[in-house]
């Protein structure tokens, strides 16, 4: 069983920056691909990013393309989202997953372990 912990969200002012991060246990972090995935108040969960278990691929949705970075440090255990230039349409719940598969996801029902997710507030 894979626990995930998620920190770093925040109320930050458009064009701001915050770091996401996640810290897992109770697996093998290096066997386990992640993804970040976020919810706003009245919409459905979405996609955000992705890394695979040795981070040498990521995928991103579309509307945080060349804003966001997904990276993991796999001797610590965390997976990061690096948010710059941060739009009040990011302000949304943001939660992290795992599956344990080489291969990584942008379906949120492919993860098998999510996080309880981290608030994170773009004021404009």
């Amino acid at each position: 069983q894979v626990q995930l912990v998620e920190s770093g969200g925040g109320l930050v002012q458009a064009g701001g920056s915050l770091r996401l991060s996640c810290a897992a246990s109770g697996g093998t972090f290096s066997t386990y691909s992640m993804g970040w995935f976020r919810q706003a108040p009245g919409k459905e969960r979405e996609f955000v990013a992705a890394i695979r278990w040795s981070g040498g691929f990521t995928l991103y949705a579309d509307s945080v393309k060349g804003r966001f970075t997904i990276s993991r440090d796999n001797a610590k255990n965390t997976v990061y989202l690096q948010m710059n230039s941060l739009k009040p349409e990011d302000a949304a719940v943001y939660y992290c997953a795992a599956v344990r598969d080489s291969r990584i996801s942008l379906r949120g029902r492919d993860y098998d372990y999510w996080g309880q997710g981290t608030q994170v507030t773009v004021s404009s």
